[in-house]
């Protein structure tokens, strides 16, 4: 069975532990999902299933994603994400998935978009510490300084070099959380307790999967 689910993130929390251990959590309602689609590697090369998410309305979905869903038995989804697999042969298409597939995994990694900042300046952007307060600095407080040293690349001509750390567009990006800690499931309403806080605004949408790599002490953990 694939160990990865869309969902949404309600908000972040606190969870008390049995020892009274106050922990930062994020709540997320994952699930539940449909099988959409089944991939063998007779027919495309490799094992996957694609799985949706949250019913949307038909006068808001297209007739290509009507249809598609319509094979499975279900409802226009509104998002939808392929997850690969070993094998294929325990999967139906129109399957549910909840988030009791979760229930042997202690560490997952969590994938969402972060919060769009708009254009940012560089102590915003870069954590510049900016110049000096005082007199004589007039106002340069929160500039960058001088990128004059970077300007020369060889080959390329007079231009700052790629990667130069400068004001631009922040946020909005795909971001994974790797390896983060299960506090607690709630299979009734499908929600999951993770520790800290992940990616995005509330309500957004999120990729939970098993985790696929963990570091020394939390391999440790798991075994």
């Amino acid at each position: 069975m694939s160990k990865a689910l869309l969902g949404k993130k309600i908000g972040m929390s606190r969870y008390f532990l049995e020892d009274g251990t106050n922990v930062p959590v994020t709540i997320v309602e994952a699930g539940p999902c449909v099988i959409t689609q089944i991939k063998s590697e007779e027919t495309d090369g490799y094992n996957a299933i694609q799985i949706g998410y949250e019913d949307v309305k038909p006068s808001r979905a297209t007739m290509p994603i009507i249809g598609h869903d319509a094979k499975a038995g279900t409802a226009p989804k509104r998002f939808h994400n392929e997850c690969t697999m070993e094998n294929v042969d325990d999967v139906e298409l129109g399957q549910l998935l909840d988030v009791s597939i979760f229930e042997d995994v202690k560490y997952v990694d969590i994938i969402g978009t972060s919060k769009g900042k708009g254009f940012q300046g560089g102590m915003k952007r870069h954590n510049f510490k900016g110049l000096e307060a005082s007199h004589g600095v007039k106002r340069a407080h929160r500039r960058p300084g001088s990128i004059n040293g970077h300007a020369t690349n060889l080959g390329t001509g007079p231009k700052p070099k790629k990667g130069k750390r400068m004001p631009g567009h922040m946020g909005n990006k795909r971001i994974t959380c790797r390896s983060i800690e299960i506090i607690n499931i709630d299979t009734d309403r499908n929600l999951l307790v993770v520790k800290g806080a992940i990616p995005g605004a509330n309500q957004g949408m999120v990729i939970i999967q098993q985790a696929k790599r963990l570091n020394r002490k939390k391999t440790a953990a798991v075994s």
